[in-house]
């Protein structure tokens, strides 16, 4: 690395120290240079809260709104049943997955950096190829699902207030293409931040976000509950008659989807699980009390938000429950917890697309390390130009799909559909087998292929049915043209 009128040019190692040895790592530490993990990378600080803010923000996302709706579909005694079994599989394949991070040895094991290293290590490349086409699509989708989103909430702000000055009956009608553009060029900003590690501010403030409206939801279900004299809904969900025979098979199994979105984050537990300190004690031990921590929490919540929200509602359950106006007033809370939405999705923007982030400029250092574009960083600014030209560049598309595809519900389940079983149970699942080297048609990988092949079923079904929503939808919204 040399220096030169503020500007620093790495060697390709720096940006990729893969290669150094542990040697180097004990080298540096004997010679008073203390700040290097045994790999000669930067020394991670990440703990078990600092992990659990970051799950938080990935996990209690925009999906917690939907999830009144999802239980409406499904009814009083299928609807919680369905959430508490995708919290288990959640927790269980994450414990699984955690183990994967380092190869050999849990406390000196070779580090697999992301999901995809772990898939490398474990799987050869092959899937690693499968894997990384499914990841990097999910994670593409989710940050058009949070453009969308965030959209919605800035939206609904100023319907709120809308209905407020002129009263229910308004039309109030809002283009979503400004507001699009506006955390598009917020997104731009954020995503100038360099590694998923330097974020967690960022985590920590999603994560508060986060708490802020669901609990805004979750007292003004109470209330509702309160002022309606009694609990709304029934044992089998939304009946026939308020829907055909036909939607609500596809509203069931949509539901499906929505659930398992609320639930997806499997997919950047490897690059979480990378923040945190050296061992003692080793990084699975303290992601996998992280994750109990955050999906019982979550759980919690979801419960709470989910099932008071039908039970204000019942089948008139909106998609959104902060923003589909089941609630009107008091509109001033509402805001808040609207403007919360949007801070929440800023930094789960981020969390999502850091990994994405990372796998696109590690490919071009390798590919081109002679490239000053690619390679200088300005130091004053810390700036990279490559980072900042291909980051917008990403950002700008995101945005301009998400004005094309404006529809919030049907787009949360085919996301969660899709990467819910390849990328929360297939994957995990198979690289513990090869880990713990358990024989074919032994009782627990028996048991672990069939928890795989059920999962599978169950976001088949998910996505046919959101596939059908969307096509539903898409007869209604107009590609930049949408209004709410």
């Amino acid at each position: 690395m040399t220096d030169n009128g503020g500007a620093k040019f790495y060697s390709q190692d720096s940006f990729a120290p893969i290669g150094l040895s542990i040697d180097l790592g004990k080298q540096q530490s004997n010679g008073g240079f203390e700040c290097f993990d045994d790999d000669g990378r930067t020394k991670r600080t990440g703990t078990m809260w600092t992990a659990s803010a970051h799950i938080i923000t990935a996990v209690i996302g925009s999906g917690v709104l939907s999830l009144a709706w999802a239980i409406a579909q499904l009814g009083w005694v299928a609807g919680p049943v369905v959430m508490v079994l995708f919290s288990f599989v959640t927790y269980y394949t994450s414990a699984l997955l955690s183990d994967c991070y380092r190869s050999g040895d849990p406390i000196s094991g070779k580090r697999n950096y992301t999901y995809t290293d772990a898939v490398h290590a474990y799987l050869g490349w092959m899937k690693v190829k499968i894997c990384g086409y499914i990841q990097y699509a999910n994670l593409f989708g989710v940050a058009i699902g949070y453009t969308i989103a965030s959209s919605i909430s800035m939206m609904a702000i100023t319907r709120s207030n809308c209905f407020h000055k002129k009263g229910r009956k308004t039309p109030c009608q809002i283009s979503s293409n400004p507001y699009m553009i506006i955390f598009g060029v917020m997104e731009i900003i954020f995503s100038q931040i360099p590694d998923f590690d330097q974020i967690w501010w960022l985590s920590i403030v999603a994560a508060v976000m986060s708490f802020t409206y669901s609990s805004i939801g979750l007292a003004l279900g109470i209330v509702q509950v309160v002022a309606n004299g009694g609990i709304k809904g029934s044992l089998t969900g939304i009946s026939i008659g308020s829907v055909t025979q036909t939607e609500k098979i596809w509203r069931s199994l949509q539901a499906f989807g929505d659930i398992a979105f609320a639930y997806s984050y499997s997919m950047i537990l490897i690059e979480i699980q990378d923040t945190i300190k050296s061992p003692p004690p080793s990084e699975s031990k303290v992601i996998k009390k992280a994750t109990l921590l955050s999906v019982a929490v979550t759980t919690i919540f979801y419960m709470l938000c989910g099932c008071l929200g039908y039970a204000a509602f019942g089948d008139e359950a909106p998609g959104n429950l902060l923003t589909g106006f089941g609630f009107y007033n008091p509109f001033w809370l509402l805001d808040i917890a609207n403007a919360a939405i949007v801070v929440h999705l800023v930094g789960a923007y981020q969390v999502y697309c850091q990994p994405l982030f990372a796998f696109v400029e590690k490919w071009a250092y390798r590919t081109w390390p002679d490239s000053e574009f690619i390679t200088k960083e300005i130091t004053v600014y810390k700036l990279n130009l490559f980072r900042l030209v291909w980051r917008t560049g990403f950002v700008v598309i995101t945005t301009v799909i998400s004005m094309l595809l404006p529809v919030f519900n049907d787009v949360v389940g085919l996301l969660g559909a899709l990467g819910f079983w390849p990328l929360t149970v297939y994957f995990p699942v198979e690289m513990y087998i090869v880990q713990k080297k358990l024989p074919r048609w032994s009782t627990r990988w028996a048991c672990l292929q069939m928890l795989s092949v059920g999962c599978l079923i169950v976001s088949v079904a998910a996505a046919v049915g959101s596939i059908a929503g969307v096509v539903s939808d898409l007869k209604v919204f107009l590609p930049f043209k949408t209004s709410y």
